[in-house]
Parts: structure tokens; sequence; C-alpha cells
């Protein structure tokens, strides 16, 4: 039979016997009070295993948050590039000049007069795409603004063709020349 490591202590004289004795009813009171308590001790390995599983749980969360923002992120700006792909309308490089900002910038697009006439009643709006601007119907503009409105420059409110009755500048015509 193996000799427990105190009484090995006990014979190479590193402790006294009153010493080994304390130690034994310490121990003794310790697990009767545990036995009578029904209560278990809660080693501190397991609560320092539960905080490291925690932490690992909410840094894991984080993590997805991100990677699923990122995700939605991305199909938004395809949806907004689907959107713009399928509803080009054309440009006229020999056309009036347009001009409007983006970024603190002048910027000029060509179009037809029929063109220029929709972008400034808001029938047609301008919006950013990859290495330029492009013109869309003023409703998929509105959809793009919904997803994203920094892609949206220009999308003038949508205005009556006939002027209002209670407008006091309604008898000064604008020049046809007049651009800005």
């Amino acid at each position: 039979m193996a000799i427990s490591l105190q009484d090995q202590l006990l014979n190479t004289g590193l402790i006294k016997k009153d010493k080994a004795n304390k130690a034994k009813k310490e121990k003794y009171k310790q697990s009767k009070q545990q036995r009578n308590s029904k209560t278990a001790q809660i080693d501190e390995v397991t609560l320092l295993a539960k905080k490291t599983q925690a932490e690992k749980q909410e840094k894991d969360r984080r993590l997805n948050q991100q990677t699923k923002a990122e995700a939605d992120k991305k199909a938004i700006a395809a949806q907004i590039r689907q959107l713009i792909q399928l509803n080009i309308q054309a440009k006229d490089d020999d056309g009036v000049a347009y001009n409007f900002s983006d970024a603190n910038k002048i910027k000029t697009i060509y179009v037809s007069n029929t063109t220029l006439q929709y972008i400034t009643n808001g029938k047609l709006a301008i919006v950013k795409y990859a290495p330029g601007y492009e013109i869309v119907p003023a409703a998929v503009a509105e959809k793009i603004k919904q997803r994203d409105d920094s892609y949206v420059l220009v999308l003038n409110e949508k205005t009556q063709d006939d002027t209002a009755a209670d407008d006091p500048y309604a008898d000064f015509q604008v020049p046809d020349d007049l651009l800005w």
C-alpha cells in the first residue's frame, strides 16, 4: 500500500504531527459541511472555464455580426448595380451640357434637350455608377435612394408642366438659353 504524502512528510521530519492532524481535521470538517449542506462547492477551474467559454461565445457573436453586415452591404451594392444596369437611359454626347455637383466638385454630363427637360421636371435622375454617371428614371432612383442614398446625385422633385395659380413669377418667362 502506498504511503500518503502527509505520512511521507512526517517521516522525513518536514512537518510536525500537530500540523498534520490540524490539516486532517480541517479537511474532515470541510467534507462534512459539504455533505450536510448538499451544495456542491464550485471549483475555480470550472468558473474559469465557464467565463472563458462565455467570452469566446461573445467574440464569435460579434464576429458573426460583422460578417453579416459586410455581406448585407455587398448585397445592397449588387442590387443597386443591377437596378442601374437595367434602367440606364441614353446620353447624347453632342447634346446639351448638364452640370451637377458630386463631392463638392462640378461634374458635367451631356444629354439631349428632352432628357434635360425630364431631369429638371424630376422624371429622370442622375446616379453614380462605377466609372461615371448614368441617367435612370425617377422611380428607380427612389428605390436606389432607399437602399443607399449616396448613389443618387440629382433627383429633382416632380413638377407639373403648367404653372401654379398662386405663383407670383408666373408672368416672367425663363430664357431658353439660361443654363446652370
